[in-house]
C-alpha cells in the first residue's frame, strides 16, 4: 500500500503536536490520508503545524485544540471536540511529555509529581476517555515512551520511572483491549533532535555535547530525526501492524542493545 493511503479514512488524535515528534507525526499522518485532531499548549505552533498538514486545503485542515493534559477538563474536551467534529476516533497517539534532570539525591517531590502527572497520569486519563470510541472503531493506540523506559540512565530518575510506567501501561491495556480488537503499542526513541532536552534544562553547549556523544552511545553513531520516529508510529497505527499489540519498539539507533562504553 502506498504511503498516501495507509491511514485513509482514519481519525487520529495526536497530543503534543506543536513540535518535535508530535509535529512530524501529524505531517506524516496527513500525508497518509488521516483526518487529525492536534493538541498542545502552544496554539501558535499548533496552528502552524495544522497549516502544513492541510497544505492550503481548507476542507481537510486538522482540528486544533489548545489544551493542558494536566487539566482534567481540558483532557475531556479533547475527546468531546474530536467526536463532535469527526463522529469517530480510530487512532490515539499519546505523544505529549516532559523531561527534567535529577537523581535520587536532588529530585524533589514536586519534580516527581510533574513528570508522573504529565507523562503517565495524563495518558491514563486520555486513554480511559478514548477507549469507548476506540472499541467502537476497533482502533489502536500508540504511546510515545523512551529508551529510558527499557534501560537505566543516571541523572533523570523520575523521567526514567515515568517512561517505564508508560511501557507497562501499554502492555496492560493491550491485554485488556485485545478481545475488543483494539491494539496498543509504544515506541521507545533514543536521542532525537527535538527541544525535549533543552526544555529539560540543557543549555546550548551542554546540548551540543549531548548530541556529539550519540556517536558513542548509539550504535548507528548519530541522533535520530523526528521523522524517523514518526514513520514507526505511522506503521504501528496502520493495518500493516495488524498482528502487533503490547509491543515496545525501540527507535533508538541501537542504544537499547549497547553495553556501557
Amino acid at each position: 500500500m502506498s504511503v498516501s493511503g495507509k491511514l485513509a479514512g482514519k481519525i487520529a488524535i495526536i497530543t503534543g503536536a506543536s513540535s518535535g515528534i508530535g509535529a512530524a507525526t501529524a505531517l506524516l499522518f496527513s500525508r497518509c490520508g488521516a483526518s487529525l485532531a492536534l493538541t498542545g499548549r502552544n496554539i501558535e505552533n499548533l496552528q502552524t503545524v495544522a497549516e502544513k498538514c492541510s497544505a492550503g486545503d481548507t476542507t481537510n485542515k486538522p482540528l486544533t485544540i489548545q489544551a493542558d493534559l494536566n487539566n482534567e477538563a481540558d483532557t475531556k474536551r479533547i475527546i468531546d471536540e474530536t467526536i463532535k467534529k469527526y463522529g469517530q476516533l480510530d487512532i490515539l497517539v499519546n505523544n505529549a511529555g516532559i523531561l527534567e534532570m535529577g537523581s535520587i539525591q536532588n529530585t524533589s517531590l514536586d519534580q516527581y509529581d510533574r513528570l508522573m502527572n504529565t507523562n503517565v497520569r495524563s495518558i491514563y486519563h486520555l486513554t480511559m476517555l478514548a477507549t469507548p470510541h476506540l472499541i467502537e472503531s476497533q482502533g489502536n493506540i500508540v504511546n510515545i515512551s523512551s529508551v529510558n523506559g527499557i534501560r537505566a540512565f543516571p541523572g533523570v530518575l523520575a523521567y526514567n520511572l515515568s517512561k517505564a510506567a508508560v511501557d507497562q501501561f501499554t502492555r496492560c491495556v493491550a491485554l485488556e483491549l485485545a478481545d475488543k480488537k483494539v491494539r496498543v503499542n509504544s515506541v521507545n526513541p533514543g536521542v532525537v533532535k527535538t527541544e525535549l532536552q533543552k526544555r529539560g534544562g540543557l543549555g546550548p553547549e551542554a546540548y551540543a555535547a549531548f548530541l556529539e556523544r550519540t556517536k558513542q552511545t548509539h550504535a548507528l553513531g548519530r541522533p535520530g530525526e523526528p521523522e524517523e520516529v514518526a514513520a514507526t508510529i505511522a506503521f504501528l497505527a496502520s493495518d500493516d501492524a495488524s498482528f502487533i499489540t503490547g509491543a515496545s519498539v525501540p527507535v533508538d539507533g541501537g542504544r537499547h542493545a549497547m553495553c556501557p562504553r
